[in-house]
């Protein structure tokens, strides 16, 4: 296949902006590597990279801002014959930094095309996590006080195993990106680039900036041998084959008649520790086992053994559509904490 790209919808960026590089070097490394339209997907963040899902005619997704390896995650370990490839901005990164290193932990099979330009080109040219302290750009001063974060650097301490940098002018970007493709686990290439429409505007960078800055930059680890590991979905896989299949859930037989019809409401009001949910749970048994329909809601605080313990309990022989409960039928009332916690409706009995 000569190419993946979308002919029906031309690739259409701000006149000198990096990201067109970027997408036709992923489209060189792609159909170079055999891939075709069925094979793929791309899965965007918003922003200006948040384009290259509707230049490809591939499989896609359009996320929300910072979360696209959320869902790049569930496609892939859905569907792990289909290569899934991740782009996002130094924006979306910044704003899904806890996705990123979650990725990076689990080591699923993604490979994460950052498309860094150094701020939110699409929002006005704010400060992002990597732009410089010394930048002017659309947000003030805020960018003087915090350090840019080395995007390999934390991803490969975090557990990735293959990072890489490059700058969206090298022409051999496509290998670059060919090898992450390629590699059996997450893989992040962090791209930089030019905004002419925002950052550069205010700012200095040209490909040969960019080209000095990188290799100013101290070596990455080996992270690849560091981090070496199973890929998440294999790993995942084999863990889940050796567990037990669970059993069927044991069913409610039938064995009394209950002694009224219709709709029964009971609440039991109690405290922490006193078992008001088992004892909730109790009823609705006994309510199943005379052939009742059953439903149960239950209140208590986050804390243990402190507070509140409300449960709520119908009983009907009819399906139950609304689980409310007004004026129940039956109130167990066993501490004054879950009194306390139903007094408005007490008042009302």
């Amino acid at each position: 296949m000569d190419s993946l790209l979308n002919s029906s919808r031309p690739a259409v960026f701000c006149p000198g902006c990096s990201h067109d590089k970027v997408l036709h070097a992923l489209d060189q490394a792609l159909t170079g590597m055999g891939y075709g339209g069925k094979d793929v997907v791309i899965v965007t963040d918003i922003g200006c990279s948040g384009l290259f899902d509707t230049f490809f005619n591939t499989h896609a997704f359009h996320g929300l801002h910072g979360r696209a390896l959320t869902y790049a995650t569930g496609i892939r370990m859905a569907r792990p014959d289909l290569k899934v490839i991740v782009t996002m901005g130094d924006g979306g990164l910044g704003i899904g930094g806890a996705h990123v290193l979650s990725t990076c932990r689990r080591n699923i099979e993604l490979t994460l095309l950052v498309l860094n330009n150094f701020n939110y080109g699409m929002t006005g040219g704010q400060f992002s996590s990597t732009t410089p302290q010394n930048a002017q750009v659309g947000s003030g001063f805020l960018n003087k006080l915090e350090k840019p974060m080395d995007i390999c650097q934390v991803a490969g301490a975090a557990g990735a195993g293959l990072v890489s940098r490059a700058s969206a002018y090298d022409k051999d970007l496509k290998e670059n990106l060919r090898e992450a493709i390629a590699y059996d686990g997450f893989s992040v290439v962090d791209i930089w680039g030019i905004c002419p429409g925002r950052y550069t505007r205010r700012n200095k960078l040209t490909p040969k900036n960019i080209k000095a800055n990188l290799a100013q930059l101290p070596e990455l680890t080996d992270f690849m041998s560091k981090n070496a590991r199973m890929e998440y979905g294999k790993a995942y896989r084999r863990e889940a084959a050796r567990q037990k299949v669970p059993s069927d859930p044991v069913p409610i037989a039938v064995t009394c008649a209950a002694p009224q019809s219709g709709r029964r409401e009971v609440i039991i009001l109690g405290g922490a520790g006193q078992r008001i949910i088992t004892a909730g749970e109790l009823v609705c048994l006994a309510g199943a086992s005379a052939g009742c329909h059953a439903t149960q809601k239950n209140d208590y605080p986050i804390t243990v053994m402190r507070g509140h313990s409300v449960s709520e309990i119908i009983l009907s022989d009819e399906e139950i559509e609304y689980t409310g409960i007004e004026n129940p039928a039956v109130v167990i009332a066993l501490a004054p904490e879950g009194v306390k916690r139903r007094m408005k409706m007490l008042e009302h009995l």
